[in-house]
């Protein structure tokens, strides 16, 4: 199979394309093999093979219409692998679009590459998003910005305090809805012949990307850096203006003069958030004072406030219940919020922070997750592999308890998504004693580095456990004893959760209710579940409308998979709940 597909990739004639349609149809016929040769012919010749994994193919499914798949369906088309005859003329459709630049991406690498990376995105907003939480919430974005043609306007913008791009021609840019059709304006404006790919990217995320906060570094050409600042308000458009219509308030930080480490990208706005090595290279080159350079003061950014009764508003507890929470954290530093699958850990731990900070102010919250794979190295320090070699970096825990340091009179939250899906005594080493409440403050010699460290007495870790992990063993006694421990219910019967029902109205959301309550007794009383494994309100928590398709949906794909996974060997018990559940949609 692997040498016809090199001889047809490598000359693309009648007879050894014959030869590849023969192999590939009988190939994916074999058992095991499916989606797999797709794969390996990638590997063999990736500029002429498509990979069909699943993240590819969910990308392309997605993204049909866009990619210009007249001809398929591809959702239809991906039920089963497709003959060679289909999975050639998808191909051969790609890189067509390719060549004409009808499309954002210039190969199959760059394509793969990029569902790779929206699928992490989802993935880690499925982690940290319980209730539908917006993951921007916790997170700073960072950004390369030019302002104007060789930075022609960056002395306007600094005295003005915005920041500015072009292409007005396009008119507001809310009336947008998609990348697509901004780039599809400015062919139609400028020159049908060019792409727009770098420019539609641009505005798009001037418009809807960037966010309150966002730090801003400004470059002059491709070797140097001219000021930084932090982003202030949303998008505007200043009609009033003769150019540069597009703009945002910005409080610039620093002005100054840089050396760019290596050459700076040639776009005029860049997401650089992603390569954390590389920022904080700029970031501490900019923010140590340098004489001759003109520093300014950082600005405090004023957060919403945010008080004991928005969390009660916002989270399914009493005020008993909230003022414990506050009680354990305050008192042991250290907390636990364990519970059920969909009770609500991430939510509450992120409001219970701001709750007792009383403003959202997100740079005194920072949230990592563990992994069976997580170790020291990536939480306090190690060395990791540079261009020039190997180089000392600094982990998540390490930099956050060091900003604590420098604001002692403010509390900082650490928040640990997954606790028990590492290996504690591995990823905290010598600071498993630090974080005791009675030790904070204490200093150790590092393992990686000559310095002394203590965990400040302002820094207060949260994690979260779900007790429904079968995969799980339980914490180790020796970190047990340092935290505090409080189990998250399912809230269906409190007053908030009964609130919502109330406004719902939706008769079927009711008895789904009631039958969800039905089926936690059942699952308590299960001597192989017990309470951990109990379904969790946040199944039942939504933005969205409350119709009878979202209630399908709930039962079919949410609920339905989580009773065949508890009662795999309990074919009755299945049976009982999926007919209980299916009565719902029927009635």
């Amino acid at each position: 199979m692997f040498e016809v597909a090199i001889a047809y990739a490598d000359n693309p004639k009648e007879n050894t394309k014959k030869d590849f349609i023969t192999y590939y149809d009988k190939v994916i016929q074999q058992p095991y093999v499916k989606w797999k040769l797709s794969i390996g012919l990638y590997w063999i010749r990736p500029e002429t093979y498509l990979n069909l994994d699943g993240c590819n193919r969910e990308f392309l499914i997605k993204n049909n219409k866009d990619l210009m798949f007249w001809q398929y369906d591809l959702k239809n088309e991906f039920k089963t692998v497709p003959n060679a005859l289909v999975y050639l003329n998808i191909v051969d459709c790609l890189k067509r679009a390719f060549s004409q630049n009808r499309i954002p991406y210039h190969d199959f690498s760059h394509l793969s590459h990029e569902a790779w990376k929206r699928n992490n995105i989802n993935e880690i907003k499925e982690s940290c998003d319980e209730y539908g939480e917006n993951l921007r919430e916790s997170e700073t974005r960072y950004w390369i910005y030019a302002p104007g043609e060789n930075s022609c306007k960056w002395e306007e913008f600094y005295d003005e305090g915005i920041m500015g791009i072009g292409w007005e021609e396009l008119g507001d840019l809310r009336q947008y809805t998609t990348r697509e059709s901004m780039r599809m304006k400015m062919k139609a404006l400028w020159d049908s012949n060019k792409s727009y790919t770098n420019a539609s990217l641009a505005t798009w995320q001037f418009m809807h990307d960037m966010q309150i906060g966002d730090i801003i570094y400004v470059k002059k050409g491709v070797s140097a850096l001219i000021g930084r600042g932090v982003v202030e308000s949303d998008y505007i458009f200043d009609e009033a203006r003769q150019d540069y219509k597009y703009i945002r308030r910005v409080k610039w930080t620093h002005k100054g003069n840089w050396e760019h480490p290596g050459r700076a990208v040639m776009k005029t706005l860049t997401d650089i958030s992603s390569y954390v090595d590389y920022r904080e290279k700029i970031e501490v080159m900019m923010t140590q004072t340098e004489e001759g350079f003109e520093e300014i003061e950082e600005q405090e950014i004023e957060y919403d406030s945010y008080l004991e009764e928005d969390f009660l508003s916002e989270v399914y507890m009493n005020a008993q219940q909230y003022e414990t929470l506050v009680g354990l954290l305050k008192y042991k530093k250290n907390l636990i919020l364990q519970g059920a699958p969909g009770v609500g850990k991430t939510f509450a731990a992120k409001r219970l922070a701001y709750s007792i900070m009383g403003t959202k102010d997100t740079s005194r919250v920072m949230m990592v997750q563990f992994h069976q794979s997580y170790s020291y190295e990536d939480f306090i320090m190690g060395y990791r592999p540079t261009q020039d070699g190997f180089e000392l970096m600094q982990g998540p825990f390490y930099q956050f308890c060091k900003r604590a340091q420098d604001d002692s009179e403010r509390d900082y939250f650490f928040i640990i998504d997954e606790i028990n899906r590492g290996n504690l005594s591995k990823i905290f080493g010598e600071l498993l004693m630090l974080i005791e409440k009675d030790k904070r403050g204490d200093k150790l010699r590092l393992l990686y580095a000559n310095e002394l460290f203590s965990v400040p007495s302002n820094v207060h870790i949260i994690g979260m456990m779900n007790t429904a992990d079968r995969s799980l063993a339980m914490i180790d006694y020796a970190l047990r004893r340092r935290f505090a421990f409080y189990e998250l219910e399912p809230a269906f019967d409190s007053e908030g959760f009964n609130k919502v029902r109330e406004e719902v109205g939706h008769p079927k959301f009711g008895v789904l209710v009631d039958t969800i309550k039905a089926l936690n007794q059942d699952i308590g009383k299960d001597e192989a579940l017990g309470t951990g494994f109990r379904i969790g309100h946040s199944y039942l928590c939504t933005d969205d409308p409350i119709t009878d398709e979202w209630i399908e949906a709930v039962i079919k794909y949410e609920l339905l998979p989580l009773i065949h996974e508890y009662w795999f060997d309990d074919s009755t018990q299945v049976e009982k709940w999926q007919i209980r559940l299916s009565d719902i949609l029927n009635d």
